[in-house]
């Protein structure tokens, strides 16, 4: 399955617009007023990779795919969403369902598209969104941390170290923190904080939307500032420019780029960006049949990566016949890295390095 990343922000800040140009399409319905996305829109976008083609001059395959992610455009969010307020109750469970975060913060100024806060301040409806998600974990803790409690007054030294865990963790979040700052002594306060699946322990991407006339005086340092984040957690973009380049060819996207004063779409820009913050890499499989990238966890071990294939490979591993991008494309394929020996034999405590090309072998 594709990783699932979550679009989310107050209504009216350009996820939809986003949205449809992520995806190509006019899925989502964008328009000027709240709550005009209700339920989710889906989409599965491709991540550009320029590793592809160059695997698919070597081996000639019948098809490309690249690696995908998956999109969902979630109802927008308001003051008061953890208390059931606007579509409080199902945006907060859609939100739970994604894997990573992608939030869009309104930077452009239009008076004709009215801001549910009724002004333009990019840190505060930051701040709303955090709000609201930190609010919903403090009631998911806080019951933990009741029941671990209780638990505990028998004097079971374990039982005591896990209420020790989830009272830190309740006023964690009671100090307006996120879940994911949280810094974990050990595996078992790890594994408790996953087990909780919070909605502040998600990794999110910012979305500087910008006005399309004003982009080239925007970066991402100086919207990371206003955010108060780092550079690398931001990426710029106008979502009605994206949206504007879907249908043109790649010359005319590049030259109305130019005219706004910039090089790359965000879009490319955006992906990239996700793959690096939310810790993840690429491995290839290359036949005559295809070649195609998938994409893992840093840290996956090769059973892991075979079962995001098929679960069936990872259950039945038996190992994994491995090189590096480079030495496939310089040696001309399989054969020439067996000939030259760097084709590596890894079985199950291997670690994935970021543009391994594999071949599995597996038990039926």
């Amino acid at each position: 399955m594709p990783l699932r990343t979550g679009i989310l922000g107050l209504p009216n800040v350009g996820k939809s617009t986003l949205f449809n140009a992520l995806t190509k399409s006019t899925q989502a319905q964008a328009a000027n007023y709240p709550f005009c996305t209700i339920e989710p829109n889906i989409g599965i976008v491709e991540v550009p990779d320029e590793h592809l083609q160059k695997l698919a001059e070597v081996v000639k395959p019948k098809r490309i795919l690249p690696a995908t992610v998956e999109f969902v455009d979630i109802a927008g969010l308001v003051r008061g969403a953890s208390k059931g307020e606007g579509m409080g109750n199902k945006f907060l469970a859609h939100v739970r369902e994604a894997d990573a975060l992608v939030e869009v913060v309104r930077f452009f100024e239009n008076n004709e598209i009215h801001h549910v806060e009724g002004k333009i301040d990019p840190k505060m409806d930051k701040e709303t969104i955090e709000t609201e998600l930190i609010l919903a974990d403090m009631e998911t803790v806080g019951k933990r941390a009741q029941k671990a409690d209780a638990d505990s007054r028998g004097g079971d030294k374990k039982k005591l170290v896990i209420s020790e865990f989830f009272q830190k963790l309740k006023e964690w979040l009671e100090e307006g923190k996120l879940a994911l700052n949280l810094e974990t002594k050990n595996e078992d306060e790890k594994s408790w904080l996953e087990d909780l699946h919070l909605l502040t322990a998600k990794r999110i991407l910012y979305i500087a939307n910008v006005d399309e006339n004003k982009i080239a005086d925007f970066s991402p340092a100086k919207c990371a500032e206003t955010l108060g984040v780092s550079e690398e957690e931001v990426v710029v973009l106008s979502a009605k420019l994206e949206s504007d380049l879907f249908g043109l060819s790649e010359v005319e996207s590049q030259e109305m780029l130019a005219s706004y004063g910039i090089k790359e779409a965000g879009l490319g820009v955006l992906a990239h960006k996700a793959y690096k913050l939310l810790g993840l890499q690429s491995f290839f499989t290359a036949g005559v049949q295809e070649v195609r990238a998938w994409t893992v966890r840093a840290g996956a071990t090769a059973p892991q990566a075979a079962g995001v294939i098929h679960t069936d490979f990872e259950k039945g591993f038996i190992r994994s016949e491995t090189t590096g991008f480079e030495d496939f494309v310089q040696y001309g394929g399989w054969a020439g890295v067996k000939e030259h020996g760097k084709m590596r034999i890894e079985g199950k405590e291997y670690v994935m390095r970021d543009g391994d090309v594999c071949f599995f072998l597996f038990n039926n």
